[in-house]
């Protein structure tokens, strides 16, 4: 019975035994933990190799860039390239898995007419491997490199600078001249061949000074030079043919915009005057003062170069004899008695527009040499466009493609300065700069364009070279919104122009031209200048409030245009 028990307990037993799966667990467990461990070691190895070699891409990227840049520059050499390009990988590499294994070389290629130059680093290193030495991997090594381009393209940079009287306060001007110099001085520093980089510089008011020397050029319109004031061809004074030597002036402010001067109101000496001279050089002339622009507000501050002169013109006789009378006939006066009586009207006066063109009259018609080199607009639409001026005297069109001079107040001392590397000139040219006048961005805009114009005068720039890809540049800064062109003093009006000038200079032919401008807006006095946005190229558009931005402001632009590019 005992033996019967005992067995039945040993057989339910190893029945128990034999179905029992609780173990299992933990042998599974044992036999897969070894690949497990082994794939979660290697990917940390991975990792840490890879962050490695991202790191060391980062900074041989930068030291690649500023390297070339150092090149650029002319700061090192190409015997330096390899010292400084290592110096600057030390100070940016700092990751400590693989910084002391890391060792790279650079090698520099000189661009060509087809080629750009380059400078090459190509880097390696290593990171220790924590769980695949294990697996007899000690190490996992890497490599990467990074290429600088940089010197195939060449650039031409128009300076459009506000020269206006606004520019002399809170020391606009001054930071203006600062800044400009600075740039030229940067971009000089690229002009490693001759013709790599040109600069013109176009200071600009209502007007942009062209320069006296260019007085016999055949793109002058002398047309309304030499014009007498437009309000006159429709509304000479009262009286006008009874006006003479030693009458009242018969100009007046309130109706015509100007008064009297005691010569042509340019010469040297002139003075106001409240009568008609009656005696000297002068006598009978009749000369109109600068205009107040309070009836023509396009012509404010602008001179008339020339005088009326007065020519009598006899009286005539109703009759004669013992019994003439004058009858009805006013302004009739009678003399003398008996047979010699006389009835006549009196005389009347004629006046010419700078004379008859006798050597009696010269002076009443000043010469071209007293102008003071300032242009205004071109007739609409040339006044947006850069078609090719006259290029030989006699030839005109209507409308002119010639530049119209003009007798400004306040043309300014710095003038127009064609594409050129020579630096200091261009220097000195900023340093003429003074602040007078009103705003007119769009004059200024235009001569910039076309000082970038390689095959229309008057200031065309120098040829390009085929064998190079070109960059152009306007640079236009302004502290303020328009105030006056050829033809209005309402802001709209002008920007309505300027932004036809703007469409068109983007979207020349000829030549890719990126526009940068800046808005100097001191203390916000102004809103934002919609047409200078909108004229600047995208992203390119500036707004500074203090002088001293201005600087900043021009080394974004520098940053733009002189920035090297990591190829790869």
């Amino acid at each position: 019975m005992l033996g019967s028990a005992i067995f039945c307990r040993a057989r339910t037993a190893v029945a128990r035994f034999s179905a029992a799966t609780d173990g299992n667990i933990a042998v599974i467990f044992a036999l897969a933990a070894v690949p497990i461990l082994s794939f979660v070691g290697v990917a940390i190895d991975y990792s840490r190799a890879n962050s490695a070699r991202s790191s060391m891409q980062a900074a041989m990227d930068s030291a690649a860039l500023m390297v070339a840049k150092d090149l650029t520059d002319g700061t090192i050499t190409t015997a330096d390239i390899n010292t400084k390009a290592q110096a600057y990988f030390a100070a940016l590499y700092t990751n400590t898995d693989a910084k002391a294994s890391a060792t790279i070389n650079a090698t520099y290629s000189a661009g060509s007419a087809t080629t750009a130059s380059t400078v090459l680093i190509n880097g390696s290193s290593s990171v220790t491997t924590d769980f695949m030495k294990i697996a007899g991997f000690p190490k996992i090594d890497f490599n990467t490199s990074s290429t600088s381009t940089w010197g195939s393209m060449k650039m031409r940079v128009a300076l459009v600078l506000d020269n206006t009287g606004s520019m002399a306060q809170n020391g606009k001007m001054a930071a203006l001249q600062s800044a400009a110099k600075g740039m030229i001085d940067t971009l000089s520093g690229y002009n490693k061949q001759t013709g790599d980089v040109y600069i013109s510089i176009v200071p600009f008011s209502k007007d942009v000074n062209v320069d006296v020397a260019n007085v016999n050029q055949p793109w002058i319109n002398w047309a309304e030079w030499e014009a007498e004031p437009p309000i006159l061809k429709s509304n000479y004074p009262t009286g006008w043919n009874t006006v003479k030597a030693g009458s009242d002036c018969p100009f007046t402010s309130s109706t015509h915009g100007f008064t009297c001067m005691d010569r042509p109101a340019t010469l040297s000496g002139a003075q106001s005057t409240s009568t008609i001279p009656s005696s000297g050089t002068y006598a009978g002339y009749i000369c109109p003062s600068m205009d107040s622009g309070r009836k023509l507000p396009g012509k404010t501050s602008i001179y008339y170069n020339g005088c009326y002169t007065t020519v009598t013109v006899p009286g005539t006789v109703i009759d004669s004899g013992a019994g003439a009378s004058c009858g009805s006939t006013s302004n009739c006066s009678c003399s003398g008695n008996g047979k010699s009586k006389v009835c006549s009207l009196p005389p009347t006066y004629s006046h010419l527009w700078r004379g008859d063109g006798t050597a009696a009259t010269a002076a009443a018609a000043p010469a071209h040499s007293t102008w003071t080199g300032c242009v205004n607009d071109r007739d609409q639409n040339y006044d947006t466009s850069n078609t090719a001026p006259p290029s030989s005297l006699g030839v005109s069109t209507t409308p002119s493609t010639a530049f119209y001079a003009e007798q400004f107040a306040d043309c300014l001392p710095g003038t127009v300065t064609a594409m050129s590397n020579q630096w200091s000139t261009l220097k000195g040219q900023i340093d003429n700069m003074y602040p007078s006048g009103n705003t007119n961005q769009a004059v200024g805009l235009a001569w910039g364009w076309l000082s970038l114009n390689t095959s229309n005068p008057p200031i065309k720039a120098p040829p390009k070279d085929a064998n190079y890809p070109y960059q152009d540049y306007i640079v236009l800064l302004s502290d303020g919104l328009n105030t006056q062109n050829r033809w209005s003093t309402t802001q709209s009006d002008i920007d309505t122009r300027q932004q036809l000038l703007c469409q068109a200079i983007k979207a020349d032919p000829a030549s890719k031209i990126t526009i940068f401008t800046i808005q100097v807006n001191i203390n916000n006095r102004d809103p934002k200048s919609q047409v200078l946005q909108d004229c600047a190229t995208t992203g390119n558009f500036q707004m500074i409030t203090t002088a001293g931005q201005t600087a900043d402001a021009f080394q974004n632009i520098l940053t733009q245009i002189s920035k090297l590019r990591v190829a790869k």
